[in-house]
């Protein structure tokens, strides 16, 4: 690979649009034990959706240890899955766009990211949310999706 191609990767790879996440971290259980570094484990987090006040998803994911994980070294595996609630009075800071990148989180060094998207439904006056893990070279087929229905007394309004 030519070093003009790496740094255009390297610039694709931090340059992401995305929102950084803002993850509330629920808790953890370990999966294996590692002798030097954190153990492998699964995390359970928590993001307030930024536009849509009164969501929160809770997503799962693995999270690798020993030296490398503890490092932030390791490739965390590309399986997720999420489960988005109405925790409150839903309202919106703005009209959504129908389908929207809301939190992304890197899982590796520089190549991998967690995403989480939002779709409207306005059909069925429904918030739909999907998680997937992307690699810069070769992403996962690999999702989890949930969906909190919104009152029809509150439209979701759309850009």
């Amino acid at each position: 690979m030519s070093a003009l191609r790496a740094a255009a990767l390297l610039t694709l790879a931090l340059a992401g649009g995305a929102q950084a996440a803002d993850a509330e971290k629920i808790g953890t259980v370990d999966t294996a034990f590692q002798w030097i570094g954190r153990d492998h484990d699964i995390i359970v987090e928590a993001y307030d959706d930024p536009l849509v006040a009164g969501v929160t998803c809770y997503v799962s994911r693995a999270r690798t240890g020993g030296i490398k994980g503890t490092l932030g070294l390791a490739e965390d595996r590309a399986e997720a899955s999420i489960a988005c609630r109405q925790v409150g009075p839903i309202t919106f800071a703005q009209p959504l766009r129908s389908q929207q990148e809301v939190f992304s989180e890197r899982t590796s060094l520089l190549f991998k990211r967690l995403r989480v998207v939002r779709m409207v439904d306005a059909r069925r006056n429904t918030l739909v949310y999907l998680t997937y893990s992307e690699k810069l070279i070769d992403g996962s087929p690999q999702n989890s999706i949930t969906a909190v229905p919104v009152d029809r007394a509150t439209p979701i309004p759309l850009k």
